[in-house]
């Protein structure tokens, strides 16, 4: 009976709130997307791209997938991606660049929630995409392969009614998986909460957190970020802030780490599958994680040290 009310049902009722929050945020805006790419507009915006993926190796052609996928979660740019002819050189490329500016205005909106500057994310992750995709233009081998994939011919939409329809489906699809997988970090809370176990999983990690400058009280926030992404971790993020087990100023740092270094398993899995070395991707995501966060906290540490004197 405890097991129930204080694990189950509590998760039921926190999982409820919080995907009713996520669902306000993400379905709009999904919408939106949508419209702009029926209209035409989102090609339109990726055509003053074309010059600058010159100088990260890639053609004009491929600035259609990091617009979309700056709008949109990775499965989209994903699409696109495997009905284009390009290298594995390529492919390696624009899989980084999407990995760290992918779904900005669901995220960004989310980590604003969390108390980080809306603006200040998107624009940090849309210039970490460009600085590693001239950097990788630089220093990967030019003869990698091509990617192992299978061309796709995805259906156009070709009216409002229809696209309604697969908006409609599409919700419906990420409103389960919402239901499901926030149900579940919130059952896993509890249980780790009940046994005491959260305190152990983050003295676990504290060593790696140190190394990424990151405060130990981000251990669990860190772990569910990395595993599940921004949209959930985010979620989670409110709640832990809310019953005063972090503090703003820790979830900021946070929030600029998962802004660069976040979900590895699912994102890194979508892209080996098509062929991408997991070293690339994964490697290159935690050196830029590393980075943001230590120049941010010598750019706080600069700011203290300013307004004492």
């Amino acid at each position: 009976m405890e097991f129930r009310e204080n694990i189950i049902f509590r998760a039921l009722k926190k999982s409820g709130f919080t995907t009713v929050w996520l669902l306000r945020i993400i379905l709009p805006i999904s919408l939106l997307v949508r419209f702009l790419d029926y209209f035409g507009i989102l090609p339109y915006m990726a055509d003053f791209l074309d010059p600058v993926f010159v100088y990260m190796g890639l053609p004009g052609s491929t600035a259609i997938v990091f617009m979309t996928s700056i709008f949109l979660p990775l499965y989209a740019p994903l699409a696109i991606i495997t009905s284009m002819s390009i290298t594995l050189r390529e492919l390696t490329i624009l899989a980084l660049m999407c990995q760290i500016s992918h779904n900005l205005p669901v995220e960004s909106a989310i980590q604003a929630k969390t108390g980080t500057s809306f603006w200040a994310m998107t624009l940090l992750r849309i210039s970490m995409s460009i600085v590693v995709g001239l950097t990788l233009n630089l220093i990967l081998p030019q003869n990698m392969g091509m990617p192992v994939f299978a061309q796709t011919d995805p259906a156009a939409i070709t009216s409002v009614g229809y696209l309604l329809l697969v908006w409609l489906k599409s919700s419906l699809q990420i409103t389960v998986l919402i239901v499901v997988i926030v149900f579940l970090l919130n059952l896993l809370y509890n249980l780790l909460e009940k046994y005491k176990l959260i305190a152990a999983l983050s003295k676990g990690i504290e060593p790696l957190l140190k190394f990424f400058g990151l405060p130990s009280t981000t251990g669990f926030l860190w772990l569910i970020g990395y595993i599940v992404g921004l949209a959930y971790g985010g979620a989670m993020m409110m709640d832990q802030m809310k019953e005063g087990k972090v503090t703003r100023s820790d979830a900021s740092l946070l929030n600029y780490h998962l802004a660069v270094s976040h979900s590895v398993l699912e994102d890194n899995l979508l892209f080996v599958a098509l062929g991408v070395s997991i070293w690339w991707i994964l490697g290159v995501r935690l050196v830029i994680a590393w980075v943001v966060v230590w120049i941010r906290r010598f750019l706080l540490r600069l700011r203290v040290e300013s307004l004492n004197l």
